[in-house]
């Protein structure tokens, strides 16, 4: 993807002296005014370290919850993550409200602009909005992989109108990891897609299984393939609606030598319970009372085998209930078998980085990303808006 990088100005000297205005992704959970998990603020680090270092005037913004444009409620405020923006940066980051008029920053600081859904027009992207904060900077760097599929003001509209337009070090390692992946990836390719409903992902289903060689499902989603290729589900949560879009996803994948692998045996419950006993059955013999929590030892050794040959894989979703620890031995080999693999991994959305979590393989995947729907309309095929505008814009290098 030929876009301009933040890094390349940096090292060529073009970001000294200029005013920056970075769009991060701080969006961190809160309990009151403390924040309870920071890995938002601490991925952003490295590009307002890289603008700083490069002696630029630097701007931050992001949003944080859902606030109501044109009022600033005190839950709404940056407040917390400029305190911890401090400590983390070891220097004084200022909080600015009302900064739409003009910011006073000089070479070598930084201050955090208040929420950016406070300002109206944000959300629709209004032209005048984004023409107002184009006007507040010389160099516009998205760091936002994670409000990437959204075109808003601070992620689209300021980049149509900026002098110079260009990814951050964090979305720029979004795109490439998401490139060497899905663009170009090294054989064979192995996709994990697992969730509670088809609904939610058939269109990503419908996409990969055009591009990988095979396409591991799990959760409520493998319980509606059971039924297309014929197999009882009990109890299970299902979709029967869609059990031909599922059958025409199956078919797709076998017309081009590929497969969607179908559980041969599965732990049941009688009911959605941390408590309830488990009961390894074959897949055939699931009956009218039991639900299927997890896949069995025999299914999860066979996808494990095929991770390991695997070139590349994409992983979204545990094919188990994981937080349940007598329903966690599917996901967690399944964990192991790509923290083994020599194959190139990508994995995203908020129950996998959990899952990830659990099981301590964060450093043998070889990316985990940052957006969670942002990473999903990449998997369905889409062209994400801060994508399409950077490349856009890239066209017209300084």
């Amino acid at each position: 993807m030929d876009i301009l990088r933040f890094s390349d100005l940096c090292a060529r000297g073009q970001a000294r002296g200029r005013r920056v205005f970075i769009r991060a992704d701080l969006n961190v959970p809160l309990d009151g005014a403390r924040i309870t998990e920071d890995t938002r603020i601490r991925a952003s680090l490295p590009c307002i370290r890289m603008a700083l270092d490069a002696g630029a005037a630097v701007m931050v913004t992001s949003h944080l919850g859902r606030p109501t444009e044109g009022v600033l409620r005190p839950e709404d405020s940056l407040a917390p993550v400029a305190a911890r923006l401090a400590e983390l940066l070891g220097r004084e980051v200022p909080l600015v409200a009302d900064w739409l008029g003009g910011v006073s920053v000089a070479p070598g600081e930084v201050v955090l602009l208040e929420n950016c859904r406070v300002n109206k027009g944000e959300k629709r992207n209004d032209p005048e909005l984004a023409r107002q904060m184009a006007r507040l900077c010389d160099i516009y760097v998205n760091d936002a992989f994670g409000t990437a599929h959204r075109a808003e003001g601070t992620t689209y509209g300021i980049a149509e109108y900026a002098s110079v337009a260009c990814a951050g070090p964090l979305l720029a390692a979004e795109i490439d990891a998401l490139t060497q992946a899905l663009a170009h990836p090294r054989r064979p390719l192995v996709a994990i897609v697992a969730g509670s409903k088809v609904s939610t992902k058939l269109t990503i289903l419908k996409s990969l299984a055009g591009k990988v060689d095979r396409l591991i499902v799990g959760g409520g989603i493998a319980n509606t393939f059971m039924l297309a290729a014929g197999l009882p589900i009990g109890k299970s949560l299902a979709e029967p609606a869609l059990v031909e879009e599922a059958k025409a996803v199956m078919a797709a994948m076998a017309a081009r030598g590929a497969e969607v692998p179908i559980p041969t045996d599965v732990v049941v419950a009688s009911e959605f319970s941390a408590q309830a006993p488990a009961t390894l059955k074959a897949a055939s013999a699931v009956t009218a009372q039991d639900m299927i929590l997890d896949i069995g030892p025999e299914t999860a050794a066979l996808l494990a085998a095929q991770l390991k040959s695997a070139g590349t894989i994409v992983w979204n979703g545990p094919v188990g209930v994981f937080e349940f620890d007598a329903f966690a031995h599917g996901t967690e080999t399944i964990a192991r078998a790509i923290a083994a693999s020599p194959a190139f991994s990508i994995a995203g959305g908020g129950d996998t980085l959990a899952a990830i979590a659990r099981f301590g393989i964060e450093k043998d995947v070889s990316y985990i990303s940052t957006g969670g729907g942002a990473f999903l309309e990449v998997l369905e095929g889409k062209t994400l808006p801060a994508f399409e505008i950077l490349q856009r814009r890239a066209q017209l290098r300084p």
